[in-house]
């Protein structure tokens, strides 16, 4: 009867106070987005950073992303889950501008990151002709994406506040204008965060469709042009399933925050918290299936999770599973090199020999070099840079 009376108290202190069982069904639920995504991303960026086959373009943009998904959840996930069910700020005021802060900032970060890789890879199939984004000038693309995102988050971190209240404190962003400044804002980020972002990959991967999977295939005449082709459908079809997870589980928190900054009475009503924690949680969770779907799609972050872990007594790691992530010769500079070793050994035993393996030499070094640059022929260009991307071989 008095732990019914205290339970009791405490909802007329604070409306948003939860019972103990949905409390710790909530905590269950966040903590298995917590542990998935934290470990799942960072073990995305070992694979890259550790691996220099993996260190591509397009890996490198993964990289953003996986780094972007992992500080959410590690940083911002739990904050938010304690916030939303007990109602009250345990922590500092300059904790929270950064709780305010944050989430939009890597959020941003992370759609223009996919943005980028559709545009890589628009150009690679679209016109593999054309030069693509060094390594350098990747890096600087990533640097100008979280400065432009830390502009348009930077309202939220100056107009954040803490309040303590009589029976508990709140954080919260103060607008000049409550009412107008929130739905206008809020706005602004759905559509530059969002709609925008999502119109641009939409437009991008149906015409990468149309050209894989309907039309001509630009750039690729040789024997090997369908082993190319379905490595770039699997591609696109990776990043596609990534690009429609995150509009899912994203568009429900721009729809919430949309709907109560222009009804403000919303947020009084005490099922409005049960809400909240859904949308937060369907939200946060996008950052942990970007792993999986890594793993499930693409071979070498397969073999990079089955290196993790192998400890595991049903996990097997494979002999081809170890070469995955090993940078290899292509097949003509070994025949190169076998053959500059036979011609040494048969230079004073058959001139004929040595003239035919010389040729042979010459033409294999017109073929593509192991770190990624190209020689001779530029038509191939494509077709073996395309050998050099870790997402693209299979």
């Amino acid at each position: 009867m008095s732990s019914s009376g205290n339970s009791s108290n405490l909802t007329r202190l604070n409306m948003f106070a939860q019972s103990p069982w949905r409390v710790a069904l909530w905590s269950l639920a966040f903590a298995l987005v917590l542990l998935v995504s934290v470990t799942g991303n960072l073990i995305v960026i070992w694979i890259i950073v550790a691996h220099k086959r993996m260190r591509t373009v397009t890996n490198y943009f993964l990289l953003n992303l996986a780094v972007s998904d992992a500080c959410v959840a590690a940083l911002n996930a739990l904050v938010n889950f304690v916030y939303g069910a007990r109602g009250h700020w345990y922590f500092s005021s300059g904790y929270c501008r950064f709780q305010n802060f944050y989430p939009v900032t890597a959020v941003f970060a992370s759609v223009y990151s996919m943005s980028a890789i559709a545009l890589d890879r628009y150009m690679a199939i679209i016109h593999p002709m054309k030069p693509r984004l060094s390594a350098t000038a990747t890096r600087a693309v990533i640097v100008c994406v979280w400065m432009l995102a830390a502009c348009l988050a930077f309202p939220l971190c100056f107009y954040s506040v803490t309040e303590v209240r009589p029976h508990r404190t709140v954080c919260y962003v103060s607008w000049p204008r409550r009412d107008d400044d929130a739905f206008i804002y809020h706005l602004i980020v759905a559509a530059l965060v969002y709609l925008l972002p999502l119109a641009l990959m939409a437009v991008v991967y149906t015409r990468m469709g149309l050209t894989l999977w309907a039309g001509g295939f630009p750039g690729h005449s040789s024997g090997n042009s369908q082993d190319h082709l379905q490595a770039k459908r699997k591609v696109v079809k990776m990043m596609l399933i990534v690009v429609v997870t995150f509009a899912i589980c994203w568009l429900p928190y721009h729809v919430y925050f949309i709907v109560t900054s222009f009804n403000r009475k919303l947020k009084r009503m005490q099922s409005i918290q049960q809400v909240y924690l859904s949308v937060l949680w369907l939200s946060v969770s996008c950052s942990m299936y970007n792993p999986i779907i890594y793993c499930c799609l693409n071979s070498r972050f397969r073999a990079g999770f089955k290196r993790v872990f192998r400890w595991c007594p049903f996990i097997h790691e494979s002999d081809s599973d170890r070469l995955e992530l090993q940078m290899t010769r292509f097949q003509p500079t070994q025949s190169s090199l076998y053959t500059v070793t036979r011609v040494e050994s048969d230079a004073n035993a058959n001139p004929t020999r040595r003239k035919s393996s010389s040729t042979s030499q010459s033409r294999a070094s017109s073929r593509p070099s192991l770190n990624g640059g190209h020689h001779g022929n530029p038509s191939s260009t494509a077709e073996t840079e395309l050998g050099s991307e870790s997402l693209a071989e299979h």
